[in-house]
């Protein structure tokens, strides 16, 4: 049974210019009361005053990263001392590419929160390093590379949207040739399926046209796989959550990203509607409809 006073407490954190000021505003439209650059020693204070609002503030978001300088690193420790009073907690780390990053600071001008005399490149790899032990310890990581302000729009409203916390897969379909998801928790590789690739009629099509699911699946192998990844994903998912995880991104790759992975990405995603909010994303389909490489 939820006390009374409990809130949902969301602290965001992630890559300089990978997106927390867009997070921090769409959440603030989902009914967050929001606050920008916490110092971490504040967290404690912030979830009190919160807590004794009378119900009013039910959800909190707080967005932390180094703009805070030294006290950024108190961060881990306040999150254990949250943990140990039984307070908890999601949190969300977000990511880019270099490439993406570097292109959004030559696009806004601004500087790097970490450039001193080096290259802003250097800057964010020596961020990154800084950072890898609290995106270890994420709830849930977004990788924005490839997102529009809509696309982390959709996907935060999807999380966050209902003020509860809950259980969310995001399936993402992908092409190895074009690199495996940053974010992906479990990867799959299942180029060992019958590739529509070789067959003429097939090679300009895509996962979403039925002509290419009906072939993917015309073989036994493409049913008994399906069948096995979801009774072990129905194994593993009762633990995850036990953990307290709330989002679990899967990337299931073939090669070019057009064909089974797509396919497979759509039948494990109508499998698993049934115990869970699911996301699909099709990450390489606009790539081109050029067909896969052998």
């Amino acid at each position: 049974m939820e006390e009374p006073n409990a809130i949902r407490l969301v602290i965001v954190t992630g890559l300089s210019g990978a997106g927390k000021t867009q997070a921090i505003r769409i959440l603030e439209d989902l009914g967050f009361f929001c606050i920008d650059n916490l110092p971490p020693m504040l967290i404690p204070k912030i979830t009190e005053l919160c807590q004794q609002s009378g119900g009013k503030v039910k959800r909190v978001a707080l967005v932390m990263d180094v703009r805070g300088a030294l006290f950024y690193d108190s961060l881990s420790e306040e999150l254990r001392k949250l943990s140990e009073q039984g307070i908890k907690y999601e949190l969300l780390f977000l990511e880019a590419s270099d490439a993406a990053l570097v292109r959004r600071y030559k696009e806004t001008r601004r500087q790097h929160p970490f450039k001193g005399e080096g290259s802003v490149l250097e800057a964010i790899r020596a961020e990154r390093k800084r950072l890898r032990e609290i995106r270890g310890a994420a709830d849930i990581v977004l990788d924005t590379t490839e997102m529009t302000v809509h696309d982390l729009k959709k996907n935060l409203t999807q999380i966050f949207g209902d003020g509860r916390p809950g259980f969310t897969i995001k399936i993402v379909s992908f092409g190895y040739k074009f690199g495996i998801p940053l974010d992906a928790d479990l990867v799959m590789d299942i180029r060992f399926l019958p590739n529509p690739n070789y067959v003429d009629e097939l090679k300009m099509l895509t996962g979403l046209d039925p002509a290419v699911v009906q072939y993917i699946f015309s073989y036994p192998v493409s049913n008994t796989f399906l069948r096995r990844f979801y009774n072990l994903l129905k194994f593993l998912l009762p633990y995850y959550i036990k953990e307290g995880k709330t989002y679990l991104v899967i990337a299931v790759g073939c090669t070019g990203g057009q064909h089974r992975s797509v396919a497979v990405a759509e039948k494990l995603a109508e499998l698993l509607k049934k115990c869970c909010s699911i996301q699909v994303q099709h990450r390489d389909l606009s790539r081109g409809r050029s067909g896969e490489e052998p």
